[in-house]
C-alpha cells in the first residue's frame, strides 16, 4: 500500500499467554506443572513490542494474570510504550468451565492485579478461547459489576472448541451494559469464514488473508480486528509430543513464517488498541 494512501484503522490485539497455557494442550499439560515449564512469553512479548514500535502500531494486550504476576515489569512496559493493558483472566480457565461466582472472582482479581502493576485502569476483557456463549450469558453482567467497559469474547463461527454463529457479527452494546466486540468474520458463499487471525492467518498465504480483510472492510461498517499470541512468532518453542495430531497442526503450522507475515500486516494497515478504536462508543457509557 503506497504511503500516500490512507490506511484503514483497525484494532490490533494480543492474547498474552505462553505455549503451555493454550486450550489445545490442556489435556497434556496440567496447570500444576506450569511452574516447571520453560517460560518464553516474556521474551516473545518484548519482540512484539519492538516490532510494533517499528510500524508505529498500538495494540491491546489481553494478559493472563498468571503471566502478569510473574513478569510485573512486562505489564508496566506495555503500558509505558503506549499500549492498552486488558484482562484475559488469571490462568486461562474457560468461562464455560467456571461457576458464576468463580468467574466473578477471577475477573475482579485479575483486573485489580493488572491495574496495580500497570498503573492504568483496565477497561477490556477477553474470555479464554472465546468462551462466553448462550450457556453463560451471566458473564456479561459480572464483567459490568467488576467495572469493565467492553468485552471481546465471542466468535460468530462454527468451531469445535468455541463459537456463537447466530450472535451479532458487529460490535454492539449488550443489555447488561457491556460493549461486546466479536471477532470479525467474512460472509462468503453462505458461510461465515473466520478471518480474525491466529492459526487461520498462519495457515493461509498472506495475499489471501489480505484479500479477505479488504473485502471485510469494504462490506462492513466496523473496523477490522486482528488477534494472535506471542508464542506464534516462536518456532523454537518446546514441542508437546503427546498432543493429538489435530492440536499439533493447529499450534505449530507455519510458525516460522508468522513474524514475516505479521510485518506485512502491520505495514499494510493502521493499528490501534481496541479502546482507541471504539473510544467514542465507550465514552457514552462511562
Amino acid at each position: 500500500m503506497a504511503d500516500n494512501v490512507v490506511k484503514p484503522v483497525s484494532a490490533l490485539t494480543v492474547d498474552v499467554e505462553d505455549y503451555f497455557h493454550v486450550a489445545a494442550f490442556e489435556k497434556n499439560i496440567s496447570p500444576k506443572n506450569w511452574n516447571s515449564m520453560p517460560v518464553r512469553v516474556e521474551k516473545n512479548t518484548h519482540r512484539l513490542l519492538d516490532l510494533f514500535d517499528e510500524h508505529d502500531a498500538k495494540a491491546t494486550f489481553f494478559l493472563l494474570g498468571w503471566v502478569a504476576e510473574r513478569f510485573p515489569g512486562l505489564v508496566k512496559e506495555i503500558n509505558q510504550r503506549g499500549h492498552e493493558v486488558a484482562s484475559h483472566g488469571y490462568n486461562h480457565t474457560k468461562a464455560t468451565q467456571q461457576s458464576q461466582q468463580e468467574f466473578a472472582q477471577d475477573v475482579r482479581a485479575t483486573k485489580a492485579l493488572l491495574e496495580d502493576l500497570s498503573g492504568a485502569e483496565v477497561f477490556g476483557y477477553r474470555a479464554p478461547s472465546f468462551s462466553i456463549d448462550k450457556t453463560n450469558e451471566w458473564a456479561f453482567a459480572e464483567l459490568k459489576k467488576a467495572g469493565y467497559l467492553y468485552s471481546s469474547s465471542t466468535y460468530p463461527v462454527k468451531h469445535d472448541l468455541y463459537g456463537t454463529p447466530d450472535w451479532p457479527q458487529q460490535p454492539y452494546m449488550r443489555p447488561e451494559g457491556i460493549w461486546e466486540c466479536p471477532m470479525p468474520i467474512l460472509n462468503l458463499a453462505g458461510k461465515q469464514l473466520p478471518i480474525a487471525g491466529g492459526g487461520y492467518f498462519r495457515l493461509l498465504p498472506y495475499w489471501l488473508s489480505k484479500r479477505f480483510i479488504n473485502r471485510y472492510l469494504d462490506s462492513t461498517p466496523s473496523p477490522y480486528m486482528f488477534y494472535f499470541h506471542p508464542w506464534e512468532i516462536d518456532p523454537e518453542q518446546p514441542r508437546v509430543k503427546d498432543a493429538s495430531l489435530k492440536s499439533k497442526f493447529r499450534h505449530y503450522v507455519n510458525l516460522k513464517r508468522m513474524e514475516t507475515k505479521l510485518g506485512y500486516l502491520l505495514q499494510d494497515y493502521c493499528w490501534q488498541s481496541l479502546h482507541q478504536v471504539y473510544a467514542k462508543s465507550l465514552a457514552k457509557h462511562i
